[in-house]
């Protein structure tokens, strides 16, 4: 079975993924901000030894004994945290199973954040599939819980329920048309996030955001992802009258994304950089119908394995910038086919 990430699911011209991630903390532990080595050290023995009962094929590693190439490549699809994947705590760890759409960071900023994943907009299908795996493993411990908040965390904006859901869109007709900063806005004023590809404090690449809630308390599981449902839904419709609009202009259209395909099927060498962006007009041309040589899954895998660390993954050994460089518009000619 392939990877939920190399897949095509609901909405995919404009939504790339869905996430859901819930934080929880055991309660006979201190926060990670303030506890000490041995604490950690428990609470990661407590999960490795419950992960059988939990089933879902999830394993255990620690994260000190992932390299540094496959905990990048994670990051890059967006299944841990940049700052996890830096964590110098030893007694950091990861759940995750072989099509890697269940991963729980385990002595992250909380003891436990729990996330599933899936391609294009499936927020309903994720919650279930989280608040059984959440209920599953409360069998096994207790955790830090209180009448009057809910779920206690070490942020107090995920004190609540905990649970952070977050969809990842691709907005280029935004963008070319000028409406970007309009949307942001909009998103922001109605208690959402939007924010760049890898979250708080990043830039867009590709014209890739993600949008997320920024609240907890108060408000239910259901409700939050309804919230954002509606929001993204929006979201979508006007990037697609932004679609609609340059395609007024068809020749423009053409010879952008024709152009795109054309440089990044030809380069001896290419960065990461320039490929996010050519990809996103490529990416626009197959959507559109525009590029007939590439489908959605060739897209997926372009997007996928020219990233810098999936890139060596891909080729089986470490490169250096220059070698990436290469190697990347070699994988891309393979791609393609």
């Amino acid at each position: 079975m392939s990877n939920w990430y190399l897949q095509n699911g609901k909405e995919s011209d404009v939504v790339l993924s869905s996430r859901i991630r819930i934080a929880r903390n055991l309660k006979k532990y201190p926060f990670p901000s303030v506890y000490r080595k041995e604490d950690a050290k428990m609470i990661s023995d407590e999960i490795e030894n419950v992960t059988p009962s939990l089933g879902y094929g999830l394993k255990f590693l620690k994260l000190k004994d992932i390299d540094d190439v496959t905990k990048m490549s994670l990051v890059e699809k967006h299944i841990i945290s940049p700052d996890f994947a830096l964590s110098k705590n030893e007694y950091a760890g990861l759940l995750i199973n072989e099509e890697e759409n269940i991963c729980f960071m385990i002595n992250e900023e909380d003891h436990i954040r729990m996330q599933v994943f899936a391609t294009g907009l499936e927020l309903d299908n994720l919650l279930k599939l989280a608040i059984e795996i959440d209920e599953k493993l409360e069998n096994f411990v207790v955790y830090a819980y209180s009448e009057k908040y809910g779920f206690l965390t070490s942020c107090p904006t995920n004190v609540g329920t905990g649970l952070r859901a977050s969809v990842m869109v691709h907005l280029p007709g935004l963008s070319m048309t000028g409406n970007i900063q309009k949307v942001l806005d909009v998103v922001n004023n109605f208690g959402m996030n939007i924010r760049g590809i890898y979250g708080e404090g990043s830039k867009s690449q590709g014209d890739i955001y993600q949008i997320s809630n920024n609240q907890s308390l108060g408000i239910t599981e259901e409700e939050t992802i309804q919230k954002i449902k509606k929001i993204t839904e929006k979201v979508i419709e006007q990037e697609r009258m932004a679609r609609k609009v340059l395609g007024k202009n068809t020749i423009d259209l053409e010879d952008m994304v024709y152009r795109a395909y054309g440089l990044i099927s030809n380069a001896r060498k290419i960065s990461s950089n320039e490929c996010r962006n050519l990809l996103s007009q490529i990416k626009l041309g197959t959507d559109l119908g525009i590029i007939k040589e590439l489908d959605d899954s060739k897209v997926n895998k372009l997007n996928l394995y020219t990233m810098p660390a999936n890139l060596q993954k891909y080729v089986g050994k470490p490169l250096n910038g220059y070698e990436r460089d290469i190697k990347r518009a070699e994988v891309i000619k393979q791609i393609i086919g």
